[in-house]
């Protein structure tokens, strides 16, 4: 998983889990209702706001997003490099025995290498990026849903204790629990939204933005090859997609 959020999510849930472990009596914090109301409520009206299809699909965007994946689109701009001076020496075909990690830069030489012209090429992987966003798109308007449901939700669970405290104020005993669903599950609701569901939409943003990134650099790479474009020339391009810093020509950002 990534490191950031491997840390990050449990590090935020832990310091309020301690803080209310060293209380005075942590079971109250503990409400089965609530629980109902807020989680599978949640999750219920979320689901009605998709398709089932990307309802499940955003758990498979999740898993791909909070991988361990390396963000270093330095080394994918030498490999491109490196796969241009071999094309450009040794020929278009010399690069089928290449092993490219990468799947979209693997389709796109694999193209290269089985003659397609560049119109092909471009309209093909542009097809892919556009199922790719869809993807992303998908996983991230489910926890953004998450997001704004949870804490309605959550108040919710509490006018439903509060009508439940009020029709037992006769009886002290039974103010407690309904006092305790009252205030628990707005609680939970902020727990689930900002605690958990809020970090994950904004870390899909990111690896969507990083994704969007590297496939346009690869997708100029892949023309730039095509093309037989010197290599140092197509790195010099290629780094513009890098910031100022990272570039080996100093070159100003586009």
């Amino acid at each position: 998983m990534d490191k950031a959020t491997l840390i990050g999510i449990p590090s935020g849930i832990a310091v309020i889990l301690i803080a209310i472990a060293i209380g005075e009596n942590p079971i109250m914090f503990v409400s089965i209702p609530g629980v109902l109301i807020v989680v599978f409520g949640t999750l219920a009206l979320t689901l009605s706001m998709i398709t089932f299809k990307q309802f499940i699909g955003s758990f498979k965007v999740l898993k791909q997003a909070l991988s361990g994946r390396d963000d270093d689109p330095e080394a994918l701009i030498e490999r491109i490099e490196e796969l241009a001076n071999i094309a450009r020496k040794e020929g278009a075909l010399a690069l089928e025995d290449q092993e490219i990690d990468d799947p979209f830069l693997a389709k796109g030489i694999g193209m290269i290498v089985d003659g397609q012209a560049i119109e092909v090429i471009e309209r093909t992987l542009e097809r892919d990026i556009q199922m790719s966003e869809a993807r992303h798109e998908g996983g991230i308007k489910m926890f953004s849903n998450i997001v704004e449901v949870a804490p309605a939700m959550g108040m919710l669970g509490t006018l439903v204790g509060l009508v439940q405290m009020l029709g037992v104020l006769d009886d002290p005993d039974a103010i407690g629990p309904a006092m305790a669903t009252a205030l628990l599950t707005t609680f939970y609701g902020i727990l689930i939204a900002q605690g958990l569901a809020n970090p994950i939409a904004r870390k899909l943003e990111l690896r969507a933005e990083q994704e969007a990134r590297d496939h346009s650099l690869i997708m100029e790479g892949i023309r730039g090859i095509q093309e037989g474009i010197n290599p140092r020339i197509l790195r010099g391009i290629l780094e513009t997609y890098l910031p100022r810093h990272q570039r080996a020509s100093g070159d100003e950002d586009e």
